[in-house]
Parts: structure tokens; C-alpha cells; sequence
């Protein structure tokens, strides 16, 4: 669970940044594959922490 968690982290935080920074120029595929990463990373990150929130309870 601690690497799905870390997988989710970097995925969120590489999305984020590309998002703020722009695209590269010249890919418009590549803008939607950093969304759909940034997307899954923070359903990752989401079900992570519900986890982790449900044994804590």
C-alpha cells in the first residue's frame, strides 16, 4: 500500500506541475496523457488515504 500511495504522490505531483508549466509544444496527446495520469493519481491517492483513514478508525 505504501508504494501504491507514493505511485499516486508522483503521479498527482508530475500532473500538477505539468498542468502549471504547460505542455511541451508541438504534443496535444501528451497534454491529455498528463491529465488522465494527474486523474488517476488523485483516485489513487484518494482510496490510499480512505484506507489508511478506515484501519486508523
Amino acid at each position: 500500500m505504501g508504494a501504491l500511495l507514493t505511485l499516486s504522490v508522483l503521479m498527482v505531483q508530475g500532473g500538477v506541475r505539468d498542468l502549471l508549466d504547460g505542455p511541451p509544444l508541438g504534443s496535444g496527446a501528451s497534454a491529455y496523457l498528463s491529465f488522465g495520469t494527474t486523474i488517476i493519481g488523485g483516485g489513487l491517492l484518494a482510496g490510499c488515504l480512505a484506507l489508511v483513514m478506515n484501519r486508523l478508525r
